[in-house]
């Protein structure tokens, strides 16, 4: 819907359609969203959208912000979205980009989506090296710590970030971990200068990562694609020469997320 409404067209909005239009707009916007916004975009009256609220957030398609007015996406919304973008023809080319990573660089590599609690591996490309890491589809991990999960964090508004980091239990899972919200902060800022995020052996000792934002034709990071692999095999400095190859991998993903033309 437009975002003019106006009362007398409050009616004109079929009660079935609703909800979904309330969902699409928490999406479209990006950041979590306040009641008043919602009724204002939708042109319906406050109590419908906060009766609307109310069973999407009981149903686990959206979720309360830390500020406890804003919504956001739950769960369920987020896992519709990966599932819609799992369709089988996007996947068939989506994995193909990635095995064709995989064999460039000679690696494994991951896509994967900011959940609830870290983030979660949707693909997979394994490398053809018997000395692997096995990291699993459906596996969730630290936001912290880990390539991908900064990678988001880098993503966010600078005070959702803080609010964002400060709920977190920073555990020093290595020696390597940036365990305070200083350390992980300024990390934070060296990923935003140079568009990728590095994991030296934060998350687990003898593992390296680096990663890069897959981004929607709004530039909001949707998912993000890694390359992880044993430090004896490939170090920090190896990791960040994959870059190229990575972003032109990740450029092939963005293409496949642009909106079709009418």
């Amino acid at each position: 819907m437009p975002d003019g409404h106006t009362d007398d067209t409050q009616g004109q909005i079929p009660t079935n359609l609703r909800l979904l239009l309330l969902l699409e707009q928490v999406a479209k916007e990006g950041v979590p969203v306040a009641p008043s916004a919602l009724s204002a975009a939708l042109g319906l009256p406050k109590p419908t959208v906060h009766r609307l609220l109310t069973t999407a957030e009981a149903e686990g398609f959206l979720q309360r912000d830390v500020d406890g007015r804003s919504y956001g996406p739950g769960h369920r919304l987020r896992r519709l979205a990966a599932n819609t973008l799992s369709s089988q023809r996007v996947r068939t080319e989506r994995l193909m980009i990635m095995k064709a990573l995989a064999e460039k660089v000679g690696e494994t590599c991951n896509l994967a989506a900011p959940g609830r609690y870290g983030m979660v591996y949707l693909e997979r490309v394994e490398t053809h090296w018997p000395l692997r890491i096995e990291m699993k589809v459906g596996m969730q991990v630290p936001f912290y710590c880990t390539a991908s999960g900064k990678m988001y964090l880098s993503s966010l508004r600078k005070d959702k970030l803080q609010r964002f980091i400060g709920a977190m239990d920073l555990e020093q899972q290595t020696p390597n971990t940036r365990a305070t919200a200083e350390s992980l902060m300024a990390d934070l800022e060296e990923v935003r200068a140079r568009g990728y995020s590095l994991d030296d052996e934060e998350f687990m000792e003898g593992m390296g990562a680096i990663a890069v934002a897959v981004r929607d034709n709004e530039r909001r990071l949707v998912t993000t694609l890694s390359i992880h692999a044993p430090i004896q095999r490939l170090d920090m400095a190896g990791l960040e020469a994959c870059y190229g190859p990575l972003s032109e991998a990740r450029d092939q993903l963005e293409a496949l997320v642009e909106p079709v033309a009418d």
